[in-house]
C-alpha cells in the first residue's frame, strides 16, 4: 500500500440519480473544484441510484493509504440521509475497515446548503429572477 503525502481525502457526497442528465453538473463540479486546489485529494461519490458509491469510494481511499476520510454532502439541508442513513452507513463501513485492518476516521460533516454563502446566493438568484419578470 503507498502512503500518500496527505492523509486526508474529502469526499464530496451527492445524493444520486439514475438520469445522467441530474449527474452532469456533479462532474463538472468536482473538475472545478479540482483546478482551485493544489495536491488535496478530492472525490465524489453519491449516496445511492449512481456509481460511484460512497462505499466504494471510501474503500478505495482506506486502501489506498489515507486515514482520514471528510464527508461533505452536497445537499441543501440534513434530512433523513444525513442524520440517519449515511452515518449508519459510515459506521458500518469503518468497522469492516477496522477488521481488515485499517485505522480510519471518517467524518460526515454538516451539508453545503446550510452554509451562509449558499443562503445568500439562492436568495439573490430567487430575487433576480422575480424582479425581471
Amino acid at each position: 500500500m503507498t502512503t500518500p503525502a496527505a492523509t486526508v481525502a474529502t469526499i464530496l457526497l451527492a445524493h444520486g440519480s439514475s438520469d445522467a442528465n441530474w449527474l452532469a453538473p456533479f462532474d463538472n463540479l468536482l473538475a472545478h473544484i479540482r483546478s482551485g486546489l493544489d495536491s488535496e485529494r478530492v472525490e465524489l461519490a453519491y449516496m445511492e441510484l449512481a456509481e460511484p458509491s460512497l462505499h466504494h469510494q471510501v474503500a478505495r481511499l482506506a486502501a489506498a493509504g489515507y486515514s482520514r476520510i471528510d464527508i461533505l454532502p452536497l445537499f441543501f439541508a440534513a434530512g433523513r440521509h444525513l442524520r440517519k442513513d449515511v452515518p449508519a452507513m459510515l459506521e458500518q463501513q469503518q468497522n469492516e475497515l477496522k477488521q481488515q485492518g485499517y485505522d480510519l476516521e471518517i467524518s460526515l460533516h454538516s451539508p453545503v446548503g446550510l452554509e451562509p454563502e449558499v443562503a445568500n446566493a439562492i436568495s439573490n438568484i430567487v430575487i433576480r429572477r422575480i424582479s425581471t419578470q
